[in-house]
């Protein structure tokens, strides 16, 4: 019994790192939340004001809300469904298909800054290599102002999420394909199944709770992309790539509404909350298990 009662030791330090760097921002957040405070001065206690404020007085924040759904739904559909289908192609452990894996990861290594760079001078309009490559080959009216248009911007920024990102859920898809007992597909083939119906029968069934975890990383990372809005768009033009984190930055380091952007962060973890929830409800009827 003593024997048992010391190895709770051994969980102290994860603990005590959990408690320092979340439980106590979170509630320390949450108790700013209900105050007006600018960074400086004391801070004042206002109640429900600024969720008030923000659920219905703040058009900018329900504009960042749909940015970030347009966003999260425009990544998460391509990026599900190319991971998928390249972690098909790439199931076995060729020499040639491990290479390919390597450069589809590359991508997943390189900072979101470097890939804001690298993504903001091709999508430059006058030198950029998209529109370059657009005029060389006679698309000259498909050219575009790919982040200064607002009806474009957004999900130009997507697929650069969608590029940088599509690697690591490859890695993932490919250890759940490769789990799947290779006698399934023979019974199913034997059976008279072409490859859409073994899919349908056997690879999406057992490779659902790989799907799973892809998609709701996925959705994290689409609501937590501040990096590379910031550094492409800064929320613009005219408000159409801010999302919420962008916003809540802007409230707090440029408006200096350090309580309004307390409430923002709460409304931020509950959406993110009620938004993987949602889709753990939804998947969880594909599990095989």
């Amino acid at each position: 019994m003593k024997h048992s009662k010391s190895l709770y030791l051994f969980i102290l330090p994860g603990l005590a790192i959990y408690l320092l760097f979340f439980v106590y921002p979170t509630i320390n957040g949450l108790i700013l939340s209900f105050s007006s405070w600018d960074g400086f001065s004391e801070r004042k206690w206002i109640g429900l004001d600024n969720y008030t404020r923000m659920l219905t007085g703040d058009s900018i924040f329900v504009r960042a809300f749909q940015n970030n759904m347009k966003f999260m739904i425009s990544v998460v559909v391509f990026q599900t469904i190319l991971s998928l289908f390249f972690a098909i192609l790439l199931t076995k452990n060729t020499k040639k298909n491990v290479i390919y894996r390597v450069l589809f990861f590359f991508p997943t290594i390189i900072s979101s800054i470097a890939v804001a760079f690298i993504w903001g001078f091709m999508y430059n309009p006058n030198v950029g290599v998209i529109n370059s490559f657009l005029g060389n080959i006679g698309l000259d009216a498909l050219s575009n102002n790919w982040l200064g248009n607002p009806a474009m911007a957004i999900y130009s920024i997507a697929f650069v999420q969608v590029w940088a990102h599509t690697g690591q859920m490859i890695v993932l898809f490919v250890a759940g394909l490769q789990s799947i007992p290779e006698e399934l597909y023979e019974a199913v083939y034997l059976d008279g199944a072409n490859r859409w119906q073994a899919f349908r029968n056997v690879t999406w069934p057992l490779v659902a709770p790989a799907a799973t975890i892809v998609v709701a990383y996925t959705t994290i990372q689409s609501f937590k992309a501040f990096d590379l809005i910031f550094a492409l768009t800064g929320g613009g033009p005219a408000y159409s790539t801010e999302i919420l984190s962008t916003y809540i930055y802007h409230t707090a380091f440029q408006s200096s509404e350090f309580g309004y952007a307390a409430a923002q962060s709460m409304g931020f973890m509950v959406i993110i909350a009620i938004v993987t929830i949602g889709q753990f409800k939804l998947l969880r009827g594909n599990r095989a298990y």
